[in-house]
């Protein structure tokens, strides 16, 4: 089998609500030998769009690739609900846990991200792996504007929901799914979408601690160490959420980060296809994976949900483009 790293680097657009796992993954995506980031399209989420854009912009000029990642703004709003607002206790006021990095001069493209996916799935039919890192609202503005965009990416990996294991925001839903349920719906019925989903039933399992970002801030290249300052500052935050909410011990898990690796290294997950649905009812189970694990199941659609992580192996690979 030729190896991975022998291959071209696959050509990759991420679509984030660029709060703290998002800007590591974001930042895994720039340095990464086996990917090829061309944009970043921002939706809202862990904080509203225009503050995710401009995280977003400040990110990549700290990556040192102001310029030439491009940056699509995208919804600021579910597709049939209103905004609630961000929670500044999971990833601060600014989304980058109050963290400050300089600005940036690039401007974001004046196209719309579902514009901007219709476009590209189009001109480029088969090349461009997305990665959807928060509420799916860009990608399934675009499938209603052009519906034969479905089989025109390589593929397309979300982070968000939850099957065997309870939900983050309900006791049911993952918050990215929560946040957009009738988004997650049109990704889940859309024929021939390459669809593989990541959510909590793996990220939960790998998990990033304090003392790791101490050992890479040691280990890190010398171009590297702005970056991993950055880490270490704005995952204060986030380590001190997960400690309240989840009783982890100075440890986070890798929503977003672990989505971008699977992308690129399938291997790492073990992932089993199952008919599911998702509820776009009260506030309760807004957003709940109903998946029909029957024998003879008929109820939903069939998709690739990633059950199983090797969480050591995903983790050295996170590690390994800071080194």
């Amino acid at each position: 089998m030729t190896s991975l790293d022998s291959r071209e680097p696959i050509a990759m657009i991420i679509d984030a609500d660029t709060g703290i796992d998002d800007s590591l993954a974001i930042l895994y995506a720039v340095k990464s030998p086996r990917i090829s980031l061309e944009t970043v399209c921002t939706v809202f989420g862990n904080i509203d769009v225009d503050q995710a854009t401009d995280n977003t912009l400040r990110l990549l000029k700290l990556a040192g690739t102001e310029g030439s990642v491009g940056v699509v703004k995208g919804a600021n709003k579910a597709l049939r609900r209103e905004f609630p607002g961000s929670k500044s206790d999971v990833h601060g006021e600014n989304g980058i846990g109050g963290a400050v990095i300089p600005p940036s001069d690039q401007l974001p493209t004046g196209e719309t991200a579902a514009d901007y996916y219709v476009r590209v799935a189009n001109d480029r039919p088969g090349e461009l792996t997305l990665v959807l890192m928060g509420r799916m609202t860009n990608l399934a503005l675009a499938l209603e504007k052009d519906p034969s965009i479905a089989t025109k990416f390589r593929s397309v990996v979300v982070m968000g929901g939850n099957v065997l294991v309870p939900g983050n925001i309900t006791p049911v839903a993952e918050a990215n799914f929560w946040g957009d349920p009738e988004a997650a719906q049109v990704l889940m019925e859309t024929e021939g979408l390459p669809l593989t989903v990541v959510g909590l039933d793996v990220t939960m399992e790998a998990l990033l601690t304090r003392n790791d970002l101490d050992e890479l801030e040691l280990s890190c290249r010398e171009e590297n160490k702005p970056a991993v300052a950055f880490l270490k500052d704005c995952f204060a935050v986030y380590f001190d959420f997960y400690g309240m909410v989840n009783k982890l011990d100075n440890a986070c898990p890798m929503h977003d980060p672990l989505a971008v690796i699977a992308a690129v290294r399938p291997e790492l997950v073990g992932c089993r296809t199952l008919h599911a649905s998702i509820s776009c009812g009260d506030s309760l189970t807004a957003g709940m994976v109903v998946t029909d694990r029957r024998v003879i199941p008929s109820v939903g659609h069939p998709v690739s949900f990633a059950l199983e992580v090797d969480a050591p192996a995903a983790m050295e690979e996170l590690f390994s483009v800071f080194k």
